[in-house]
This record gives C-alpha cells, structure tokens and sequence, in this order.
C-alpha cells in the first residue's frame, strides 16, 4: 500500500481522519471535484446533507477505481459544504459512514472542509476532491 496514515504525538486524534499521510507509491491521481451526481448526471439527496455526501464520496469511490485506486490509496480529500455550521456535522458524518459502508472502506485521510457560499449549481451542498498515490 502506498499510504500510511499517522496521528502524531503532540496533535489532538480526529476520529473522523488522520492528521498525516505518508505516501511512498509513485503514481499520483487527483480525482476533480464530485458531487452528488449519480451517473446519469441527476442530483441524488436535494436538500439532503447526508445523502449527498455519500453519494459525493462514492463517486469519488468510482474514480479511484477506475484508475486501479481505493479510499485506502487517497493521501488528501478537500471538503465544500454550502453555508457550513458546526451544526451541520452530524449530517456530514452520517453521509460519510453510509459512503464507507457502501464502499467497504473507512475514508481516513487527512482532511479539510471548507465552508463555501455556493457551488456549481444550486441544489448541490457539497462537493468532494481527492489526492491518491498508488504503486505503479
């Protein structure tokens, strides 16, 4: 595996992601920015956080894979969320367990959500990117 994920001493443990990814493959992937579009381009989970997260996180899922990749192999996810509160987490952690759920995994990269004011359309509330390194 390319990626190793560490909590170092000295930093506070975010059970949601680790702080640190060591990645030793020498393949980089950089998966665009996915929303909740599901394959025919239709929006899954209107007004539904959770919902689009995980369908955000599994077609970033559906990226990696076609590239030989797995969330084991991402070194860095970046997070938008339409008018983020800190009220909001919950939703987000409910979408992000359904994802792991669906897709065998546990997403532990480290991470950062960004509060945005909008993205590309209006019906959509987050949006995920992804860094992966893989073995060539």
């Amino acid at each position: 595996m390319a990626i190793t994920l560490v909590n170092p001493s000295g930093l506070p443990e975010i059970g949601a992601y680790r702080q640190v990814s060591v990645a030793t493959g020498s393949k980089l992937v950089f998966v665009a920015g996915q929303v909740a579009w599901d394959a025919a381009g239709a929006t899954v989970g209107e007004g539904d956080l959770a919902a689009q997260v995980e369908q955000a996180y599994v077609n970033v899922g559906t990226a990696l894979a076609a590239v030989g990749g797995t969330f084991d192999d991402v070194a860095k996810l970046t997070v938008y969320v339409v008018d983020w509160t800190p009220e909001k987490m919950p939703a987000f952690l409910e979408g992000v367990d359904r994802a792991a759920t669906r897709l065998g995994t546990t997403p532990g990269a480290p991470g950062t959500l960004v509060g945005v004011a909008a993205l590309d359309v209006p019906e959509h509330l987050v949006e995920v990117e992804a860094t992966a390194v893989l073995d060539a």
